[in-house]
């Protein structure tokens, strides 16, 4: 029997506090096409699925400065598609690259500044 007390613990969602909710919400919606979970907009909170984990979009009068310390990475099947959605959008894309591991990555930010990465290996034939 596994002692409950020492589970590793699994991570829930990662917490994002906006004073722009409402946009942020739709922005990961359409552009990176991450479905909402729960929405509710009198608490301003939304739960998006992000893959096996969750980004949760909190709304704050004064939500603090975005960081270069950290970056939220998006594992996708095919970079090209997102990269054509985020320059649609308006977002400042630094061009995909080759990473020395063997994949491809682009590196952008949502409208509040957070730093993403988005990544895809190589397709197998």
């Amino acid at each position: 029997m596994t002692d409950p007390v020492h589970k590793q613990p699994m991570l829930f969602c990662v917490e994002l506090r906006s004073s722009r909710w409402a946009e942020l919400v739709e922005w990961y919606r359409t552009v990176l096409g991450l479905r909402v979970l729960l929405r509710v907009i009198d608490d301003g909170y939304a739960l998006l699925e992000a893959g096996n984990t969750r980004l949760a979009i909190l709304s704050r009068e004064s939500p603090g400065d975005s960081s270069s310390r950290w970056s939220l990475g998006f594992e996708v099947a095919d970079l090209e598609p997102y990269r054509k959605r985020l320059a649609v959008a308006g977002a400042e894309i630094i061009p995909p690259r080759e990473n020395h591991e063997g994949f491809s990555e682009l590196v952008t930010h949502d409208p509040d500044g957070n730093r993403l990465r988005l990544f895809a290996w190589p397709r197998q034939t």
